[in-house]
């Protein structure tokens, strides 16, 4: 499971940043649960290797809504799935 860290967006994100929201990105497991490898997935998708191996790791900054489509229809999944928010901790 890899998780994004993503910063805060629209106009309350001007004055302040939302630091540490998460999006956790679960391709290790959906692939784990299909015996899928990440080659033949990019494969199947029409996606390079490198591409796919970014959003696995969380380093992606943001998702095509026709990959995501894409990723759904191969694993036969929804994108609850592949995607979920992990809340900031409280401090």
């Amino acid at each position: 499971m890899a998780i994004l860290k993503t910063k805060g967006a629209g106009p309350a994100a001007e004055s302040e940043e939302t630091e540490g929201t998460r999006i956790v990105v679960k391709l290790d497991d959906l692939l784990y649960e299909r015996r899928m490898t990440l080659t033949e997935l990019a494969e199947r998708i029409g996606i390079t290797l490198a591409n796919l191996s970014i959003l696995k790791t969380g380093k992606a900054k943001a998702i095509r809504f026709s990959t995501l489509e894409a990723i759904c229809r191969e694993l036969d999944c929804q994108p609850g799935d592949l995607l979920g928010y992990e809340a900031p901790a409280e401090q």
